[in-house]
């Protein structure tokens, strides 16, 4: 997983301090936590020089404590030194992705769980092509709620890599990178996922049916279980009379939903009905969890507003037209002039 750390402050007329401010950043997927100059893994066994883990998974029951150790591996050619610490996972709000929190940000699940070893309390020194192990224990708290807790172990450069004004603004640039923790304290166990807040965004040429409509489905996937959860999510949409007019089947997302996270996500429509009343479904569910099945929906009428504004448009200008005219003819009672009326009497 890679993050980038942006490192932003003000300077203040009087003061050149730097104050910083870590902002969160999506992660890359479960894979080895490499940047390509340095990276973060499970210890690898002793006497082996690389690990089959790519994160760090254990279970542990309230009450218990749990050691393993991390290795920061400094692949460049000089002498990097890392803040190291433990922090909590979550999904960021839009498109999913799985983010672990800043340093600024104190940890409340598993990361608070996590003690690092003394010689990791402040820096962590790694020479040129070297690697340090940093081992640490995982104490559950009596008080821990069953089910899957997600956070992971960070290493942060203290080294700002570049600096940038913007007026009274200098933002410095740092990188981390960090290895992704499940930790599963035993217990029941309740997948749960809903969909929610399904809503259509369309937007329609101004000739219909000269080119397509175009439309984007929005929805939001909520994980209201105690387990992580791999979503998959099928979309579609019937106009009238049951006809079929988007059908996208079930596929895997790509990402992992944690417990209590909440994203929205969305789905393209390139070829979005121009003249229908259209209803659409969102279904989702798990592979893992058959018995997961959560759908919801909306509805809206499709109309070729702009050509309909047209034709409302010329309707009331013709309907304008013919009155104007038969007010300029007037009836026959209207046509007949003082003296006609006086002969006509």
């Amino acid at each position: 997983m890679r993050l980038r750390t942006v490192v932003r402050s003000l300077l203040p007329a009087l003061s050149g301090a730097l104050v910083p401010l870590v902002l969160l950043l999506p992660a890359a997927p479960a894979t080895a936590a490499d940047n390509g100059t340095w990276g973060v893994f499970p210890t690898p066994p002793a006497g082996a020089s690389v690990t089959d883990r790519a994160y760090f998974f254990h279970q542990g029951a309230a009450g218990t404590t749990v050691s393993d150790s991390a290795t920061i591996v400094n692949s460049s050619d000089k002498e990097l030194t890392f803040r190291v610490f433990a922090t909590d996972a979550v999904n960021t709000p839009s498109g999913g992705a799985f983010a672990l929190l800043p340093v600024q940000t104190g940890p409340k699940d598993v990361g608070a769980w996590v003690a690092l070893a003394p010689e990791a309390a402040a820096t962590v020194t790694v020479p040129p092509r070297g690697r340090k192990d940093v081992p640490f224990t995982v104490k559950v708290p009596q008080d821990a709620v069953p089910g899957d807790h997600v956070g992971g172990i960070v290493a942060l450069n203290t080294e700002v890599e570049g600096v940038r004004k913007d007026g009274k603004v200098q933002v410095g640039v740092q990188r981390q990178v960090g290895a992704r923790m499940y930790f599963r304290v035993p217990g029941p166990l309740t997948p749960g996922l809903t969909v929610e807040d399904v809503r259509v965004t369309r937007g329609a040429p101004l000739l219909p049916w000269v080119k397509d409509a175009r439309a984007t489905v929005t929805y939001t996937l909520v994980n209201r279980g105690n387990v992580v959860v791999e979503p998959r999510v099928a979309v579609s949409a019937e106009g009238l009379f049951g006809r079929r007019v988007l059908n996208r089947p079930a596929r895997d997302l790509k990402l992992v939903l944690l417990p209590g996270q909440r994203i929205e996500l969305t789905e393209p429509w390139p070829d979005a009905p121009q003249l229908d009343r259209v209803s659409v479904k969102v279904r989702a569910g798990a592979a893992a969890y058959p018995e997961l099945a959560p759908e919801a929906g909306t509805g809206f009428v499709a109309v070729p507003w702009p050509a309909a504004g047209a034709l409302l448009v010329l309707a009331g200008a013709g309907t304008a037209l013919l009155v104007l005219r038969r007010r300029r003819r007037g009836t026959p009672e209207e046509a007949l002039s003082e003296p006609d009326l006086a002969r006509a009497r």
